[in-house]
């Protein structure tokens, strides 16, 4: 199969720092590769990849110092669209840009949703453009669509296995948490657990200047207690330690997360998540096999003792029956054969079965296509 990737140009492929969206390309990219398909990845020029790279800027943006991304994105399209004919399958992962530029080609684009979708400044592209088909990284981060969106599938985040190799034991015993100092992440409920549970906490995280005040006037005042450790940002081989001698990952989310990269990073290292109920953690925590949902803080105090009995290798287990790229990759395969296979469909019904529709606002009708054709 002939695939494009069309890649976000804020980080490179795979990103040399933080970046979640741009690490799923990568891993996507390389495993379609890797499985035969001939892929070309459209992303920064500084990106790497085994498939072919359509360069659409020198370096990723960010690094780059641009504040407004829309006018590099837009010149990127242009070259995805100029060059369509090339493909079998579009595979979108930048939100929303594409929705009118690919009205005409919605056979055989795929969006995935990476972010959360419950903003309001988007909804009316949204309910607007209802033909691209999406594909949403949890159930959960469905719910707040409009009915009549085009979702194609459901297909949850993956990473190689040898990303966080398995860890038998938690030689370092502290609960970890990873990513980013923020309100909605609360690295203070994290703090509260460790203390309140007597453990040890590390904390490896970013602070971005949106949270500056969070940091300096909740967390900061926190981290001086003689069982928390600030380490600030690590890289990706750190991680692999990092997450593999912890006892537990602190995931004590306070928002309606989409995936959350960092709960399969630890359970590939056979890490369990002591996780707050919200967003799609319930989808990705096996509760009492690879972590434990919590619905309070007393709940999630009293997971740390639990965590202490629980199987390193169930963990890892659970990881590699659902969150491997090469299961992710499988997926997203079925995913482009349906939607190829909806649009041979079309081009097979009698053309008696398309009806006009009324006048568009500039006075032009265009033929429907049959809801059969594309059910939601």
């Amino acid at each position: 199969m002939r695939i494009a990737q069309i890649a976000p140009l804020s980080e490179a492929v795979p990103p040399k720092f933080y970046g979640g969206t741009e690490r799923v390309v990568s891993w996507i990219t390389e495993e379609l590769v890797r499985q035969g398909h001939d892929v070309t990845l459209f992303a920064s020029g500084d990106s790497e990849t085994s498939a072919k790279l359509a360069a659409c800027t020198p370096e990723g943006l960010r690094l780059l110092g641009y504040r407004d991304h829309t006018a590099s994105h837009l010149a990127m399209l242009h070259q995805v669209h100029r060059r369509a004919h090339e493909f079998d399958v579009l595979h979108f992962h930048i939100d929303l840009l594409q929705y009118p530029m690919f009205e005409d080609m919605n056979h055989k684009c795929i969006t995935t949703m990476h972010g959360r979708l419950d903003v309001p400044d988007f909804m009316p592209v949204y309910r607007t453009f209802t033909g691209m088909p999406l594909v949403s990284i949890s159930d959960n981060q469905r719910l707040p669509m409009p009915p009549n969106v085009n979702w194609l599938s459901t297909i949850h985040h993956g990473l190689p296995a040898q990303n966080c190799p398995y860890y038998p034991e938690a030689k370092g015993g502290y609960l970890a948490f990873l990513g980013r100092i923020s309100p909605e992440k609360r690295p203070d409920r994290a703090i509260e657990m460790a203390i309140r549970s007597g453990t040890p906490l590390k904390i490896a995280a970013k602070v971005d200047k949106a949270d500056q005040d969070y940091w300096d006037e909740v967390i900061e005042p926190m981290i001086h207690h003689p069982l928390v450790e600030f380490i600030g940002e690590i890289n990706e081989e750190q991680k692999k330690d990092f997450l593999g001698n912890a006892l537990a990952l602190a995931f004590p989310i306070d928002w309606p997360e989409p995936f959350g990269l960092v709960m399969i990073e630890a359970m590939s290292a056979g890490t369990p998540v002591i996780a707050f109920r919200n967003g799609s953690v319930p989808e990705v925590i096996a509760d009492g096999v690879s972590g434990v949902l919590c619905d309070s803080m007393d709940d999630a105090v009293a997971a740390v003792a639990k965590v202490k009995a629980m199987s390193r290798a169930g963990v890892r287990r659970h990881f590699e029956g659902g969150f491997t790229a090469e299961r992710m990759v499988q997926k997203y395969v079925a995913a482009y054969e349906e939607l190829l296979s909806r649009s041979a469909e079309v081009i097979r019904l009698p053309k008696s079965t398309f009806k006009p529709v009324p006048a568009d606002v500039n006075g032009a009708s265009r033929p429907a296509m049959p809801a059969a054709a594309f059910p939601a």
